[in-house]
């Protein structure tokens, strides 16, 4: 039940805050079906998961799983009837409340339980949750959700889950809705004898289940995500190691890899050590240490499963061999996913359309990365790269209180880490930008939250009011425009400037100038500012467009 902080509201957002997203989102035709799955409904918050034991036997062969879950929660209100979640091509066999049969009835994937008395506000209470079936299959992992069932080069079962967006409730019954993780977790799988079952957390028994098959016991000690939750199944080598934290602290490094690539995976895991040190430099200690962290070898890309990573990008560089400059070494994959350990799993949203802040604040932690490990002039090499990537077609926020995963960029991704590289040099004082990075890390670590709790927590933090700022950059798909004039006096330059915005009286500062000798302009639209740069010639003005992502215009 990881705990959705409430944050005192220190500066309203302007009131024209959701007008370009609400029109953009307006030509969508959501369906009955969403709204089951992304709204908060009585049904949903009367309870509060606080434990799943899922139990389930993979019978590779038919790509059929069988087993059964319990869900215990915290009765926060009286009810009698409560919804959880499972794709409708999934088989219940029974519902049992107290050891007895209740009834239910299934629409589209959600399934509504009507319990024989009402459950009190307080109460802590169990049902368990019977079922089978032949889950998803995923066309296109990770970007498609479901099963991946797969053979390794030497033609044996090599098997995973992906589901982020589309959910959990594919492949096991929950409350499938990002704002109730549960404190914690146990994942036990049955699979067929001779194969490595890896899930999150720790391995805490492996057992024989029946002649054929091997249990194994896993489980998880922190809140988890719902779609984090994950198995995978193959003829597995396991090797370890340790990283020590800056205070001393030992933390258990696991990997697990296809038995043929035992040596070279020995080997390019290397960076795993000098990754955790610089994540740890800029936010604390990895997260799950308990738990410890893992990468597990996938039939697929990667995901970032809490405290077991998917990993599928071949050992190579950067992202499948491209997509970091050519002067660098590392694999895209561990550095993005490792850094979901800390936005996405530890700090997480409590609705899809707030995906922005999983997303934008790991794929800005790539160019942390590379500052920590290079320079900082080598990360700006490197966000340089992110930014073609950047296509402006629609609002990084998305709608709010349905099911919705489907944008058609990847803008959530590496516009924002733009909109944080830009906002680093609005702050232009890194001493506060890093502050403020680890104080709002650790004032939402373990928690769900919104891009209203970001906003408050920004504006608080730097006793300033940058609402506008981030009404443009994440509410509206296009950006601002820096309009100017120039004209030559001497040896100085006479800059005329303003902003075109959407965003009326849109306020932020931009540096201007050439590179040593950039200065900071506060232009405000709707209004034209002067200002003058000192031994400047016309023809060496730019805009500090390596800083800040904004688009120029003649005034």
């Amino acid at each position: 039940m990881k705990k959705v902080l409430v944050v005192v509201v220190g500066f309203l957002l302007l009131g024209t805050t959701l007008v370009g997203q609400v029109d953009y989102y307006q030509k969508f035709n959501f369906t009955r079906a969403d709204t089951l799955r992304g709204k908060l409904t009585k049904e949903r918050t009367c309870y509060d998961v606080t434990y799943y034991e899922l139990n389930l036997a993979v019978d590779i062969t038919k790509k059929f799983i069988k087993g059964f879950v319990d869900i215990s929660f915290d009765v926060v209100e009286d009810f009698d009837l409560m919804q959880v979640d499972l794709y409708k091509n999934m088989d219940i066999h029974e519902i049992t409340h107290a050891g007895q049969p209740v009834t239910f009835h299934r629409l589209h994937n959600a399934v509504f339980i009507y319990l024989s008395d009402a459950l009190k506000k307080g109460d802590k209470e169990t049902i368990r949750v019977a079922y089978e079936g032949y889950p998803t299959s995923a066309n296109n992992p990770p970007w498609d959700g479901g099963f991946i069932w797969e053979k390794d080069e030497q033609v044996r079962p090599w098997v995973g889950v992906a589901c982020e967006g589309d959910g959990a409730s594919l492949w096991w019954p929950n409350k499938d809705h990002l704002s109730d993780e549960p404190d914690s977790m146990s994942i036990n799988i049955a699979v067929p004898n001779g194969l490595t079952c890896v899930a999150n957390g720790n391995l805490r028994n492996k057992s024989p289940y029946t002649s054929e098959y091997t249990l194994w016991e896993w489980f998880v000690s922190y809140p988890i995500n719902n779609y984090n939750v994950s198995v995978n199944i193959g003829n597995y080598a396991h090797f370890s190691d340790t990283y020590i934290a800056i205070d001393g602290d030992s933390l258990a490094l696991d990997y697990y890899v296809l038995d043929y690539n035992l040596e070279k995976a020995k080997k390019h895991f290397e960076q795993v050590k000098p990754m955790l040190a610089c994540y740890e430099k800029y936010f604390g200690k990895y997260p799950f240490w308990n738990d410890g962290f893992a990468l597990v070898e996938s039939p697929y890309l990667g995901m970032e499963h809490q405290s077991a990573i998917a990993y599928g990008n071949n050992y190579m560089r950067g992202y499948r061999g491209g997509m970091i400059p050519r002067d660098m070494d590392w694999d895209f994959l561990i550095i993005h996913e490792s850094g979901h350990e800390y936005f996405g799993n530890s700090v997480s949203t409590k609705d899809h359309c707030d995906m922005w802040i999983h997303e934008a604040f790991t794929t800005y932690m790539e160019a942390l990365y590379v500052e920590c490990l290079f320079s900082y002039e080598d990360a700006l090499r490197y966000l340089d790269g992110q930014r073609h990537f950047i296509r402006n077609f629609e609002p990084i926020v998305g709608p709010r209180d349905v099911n919705w995963d489907n944008w058609t960029s990847s803008d959530h991704y590496f516009k924002g880490s733009w909109i944080l590289h830009t906002f680093r040099h609005v702050v232009d004082d890194d001493e506060k930008w890093f502050g403020f990075l680890r104080a709002y890390y650790d004032k939402f670590k373990y928690t769900t939250t919104t891009t209203d709790e970001f906003l408050v927590f920004v504006n608080q933090y730097f006793r300033k009011d940058y609402s506008k700022l981030f009404e443009q950059y994440l509410f509206h798909a296009g950006l601002p425009r820096l309009a100017y004039k120039l004209k030559q006096k001497g040896k100085n330059l006479q800059v005329e400037y303003t902003w075109f915005a959407n965003v009326e009286a849109f306020d932020m500062p931009v540096m201007v100038g050439k590179p040593g000798q950039y200065e900071l302009i506060y232009p405000v639209a709707g209004s034209a500012k002067n200002t003058v740069l000192k031994n400047m010639d016309k023809a060496d003005f730019q805009i500090a467009t390596d800083r800040f992502y904004v688009k120029k215009a003649n005034l």
